[in-house]
């Protein structure tokens, strides 16, 4: 069966075709990407897609959201755009579709993705297990947290809200950042440092621990300076934030029961160069009594392309069987 994947954040909207047989996901075309901001609505998007395949388009959608899926009207916090699930067949012209949070997609991706679709971090270097809980832990925008369990033949998926567990330090360091962060916050939730904007609070905790003068520099710059190399602060908030995610990560497997560990989300792929050089595995293994336990888990990156998309169409593969 064919169908139209998308996957909408706050700033991309990406389209591909799929194919689907017998609960699983068989091709995944080259995706056709649009900037949100360009278009209206969800529908102008849409259309704008059809355009560009030439042929026609297959009557059935599933489609990955950057949060939550349910509710009569799904609201976007960094675009403009609103889908209201009712009337999705008539405005699309579809006659069947399916709506995924977008962490509930990427794990789909991770139950259905080959061998070849992860790349390994830490632990035993084997295969994903066939059975058990395999816990899913993605730094990006906030902190996503999901799980897959497996049987050897079938496989549900949870999406969580595991990443507003509270933070944890394990050093001064850390101490001293829960210090600044609790100045603004009644409860400091894992989330607040590992995830994509926390590296700013991160950055900024070390400055004061140095007494240096604190820059005000966003995000963005303090990624681009620290993983180049060319500011000696922002490296080390880089590390340090690959530290915190490797407790983080731990603490989730220990909670979930994990037979093993998926880092996922644009983030986790952009530095994986900087986890297998910091020491991720050290903390992902620092867990008392049951380090032994937690060294025996493998940690894997997923490096799938599109693991939205891909997620997406995994979904609906999985209710059309």
């Amino acid at each position: 069966m064919n169908l139209v994947a998308i996957d909408i954040g706050g700033t991309h909207a990406r389209f591909a075709l799929a194919e689907v047989e017998d609960g699983r996901v068989r091709a995944l075309a080259e995706p056709v990407t649009l900037h949100t901001a360009d278009h209206a609505t969800f529908r102008t998007a849409w259309e704008k897609f059809a355009e560009t395949l030439g042929t026609p388009r297959p009557r059935a959608v599933a489609i990955a959201i950057a949060g939550p899926v349910s509710g009569e009207a799904i609201r976007f916090t960094n675009n403009p755009w609103m889908i209201r699930p009712a009337s999705l067949k008539q405005e699309l012209g579809v006659d069947r579709f399916t709506l995924v949070n977008d962490f509930e997609a990427v794990g789909h991706a991770v139950a259905q993705a080959r061998n070849e679709d992860f790349a390994w971090l830490c632990g035993p270097d084997v295969p994903l297990p066939a059975t058990g809980t395999i816990s899913i832990v993605g730094p990006g925008t906030g902190l996503g947290v999901a799980h897959i369990w497996r049987d050897g033949h079938d496989y549900r998926v949870q999406a969580t809200e595991g990443g507003h567990i509270d933070f944890a330090p394990l050093d001064s360091i850390e101490d001293a950042l829960l210090s600044r962060l609790r100045k603004k916050y009644r409860r400091v939730s894992v989330e607040r440092v590992v995830s994509g904007p926390g590296i700013v609070e991160i950055y900024e905790a070390l400055a004061a621990v140095e007494a240096r003068p604190v820059q005000l520099r966003d995000d963005k710059m303090i990624w681009q300076m620290g993983m180049s190399g060319e500011d000696s602060l922002a490296a080390a908030a880089v590390d340090r934030f690959c530290l915190m995610l490797g407790s983080a990560a731990g603490d989730i497997a220990l909670a979930q029961g994990g037979s093993a560990v998926i880092i996922a989300g644009g983030l986790g792929a952009r530095i994986k160069d900087s986890l297998m050089a910091s020491g991720f595995a050290e903390r992902f293994r620092a867990k008392g009594r049951f380090e032994a336990m937690m060294a025996a888990l493998p940690v894997k990156l997923i490096i799938h392309p599109q693991p939205g998309l891909f997620g997406a169409a995994a979904a609906f593969a999985r209710e059309a069987a």
